[in-house]
C-alpha cells in the first residue's frame, strides 16, 4: 500500500506528486491494485539474489510500474521513485540524471542486474564495502549506494550546460 509517508519521501527526491494523483494512489482504485501487486513483490530481498524473470518486462514489478504510469502526472520518473521507496532493496532510482548518464539503457533494470551478478557479485560487494567504509547504515541497501553514488557521478554535469543530455530527456 502506498502512503503518506511514501509520498513525501519520494518529494524529497525532487519529484511532486499531485494532489490529485496522490488520492489516487491513497485511496483510489489504482491504489489498491498497486496494494495488491506490492504484496507479490519480495520485500527483504536485494536485486542481485533475485532471477531476471523477476524484473523482466511482464514481472509483476513491471506491471506494479506500468500500473503507476496509468495514473495522471505520475510519469516514469515517478513510477520509479514510488517504487524505489516500496522495495529499496530491490528496484532502483531510475531518473533523468541516471539515464542520460548511462545511456539510456531499453530497460534499466535488467542490465543493472547483470553487472550486479556479474564475477561472484563483485559490484554488489563493491557496494557493500563503500556503504561499510561510508559510515551508512546497514539499513541502506547496496542498491541505495548504487543510486547515490551514480547519481552524484553525473548530476552537477547534468544541470550544467556541459552535458550533452541537459533539456533532452522528459519525465
Amino acid at each position: 500500500m502506498v502512503t503518506a509517508e511514501d509520498l513525501v519521501a519520494v518529494q524529497m527526491l525532487s519529484v511532486r506528486v499531485p494532489a490529485e494523483a496522490a488520492l489516487e494512489l491513497l485511496e483510489g482504485e489504482t491504489g489498491r491494485s498497486l496494494s495488491e501487486l506490492l504484496r507479490r513483490i519480495p520485500v527483504d530481498v536485494d536485486m542481485v539474489h533475485v532471477d531476471a524473470a523477476e524484473l523482466d518486462r511482464g514481472s509483476v514489478a513491471h506491471q506494479a510500474w506500468k500500473l503507476l504510469r496509468t495514473v495522471d502526472d505520475i510519469g516514469w520518473v515517478k513510477a520509479g521513485k514510488l517504487l524505489a521507496r516500496k522495495r529499496p532493496r530491490l528496484l532502483p532510482v531510475y531518473d533523468n540524471v541516471v539515464k542520460c548518464l548511462l545511456g539510456s539503457p531499453s530497460h534499466f533494470w535488467l542490465p543493472l542486474h547483470t553487472a550486479l551478478r556479474a564475477d561472484g557479485n563483485a559490484l554488489h560487494h563493491t557496494l557493500l564495502d563503500l556503504r561499510k567504509r561510508a559510515g551508512v547504515p546497514e539499513t541502506v541497501s547496496a542498491l541505495r549506494v548504487c543510486d547515490i553514488v551514480l547519481w552524484m557521478a553525473h548530476c552537477e554535469d547534468h544541470r550544467s550546460s556541459r552535458c550533452p543530455g541537459h533539456g533532452t530527456l522528459s519525465p
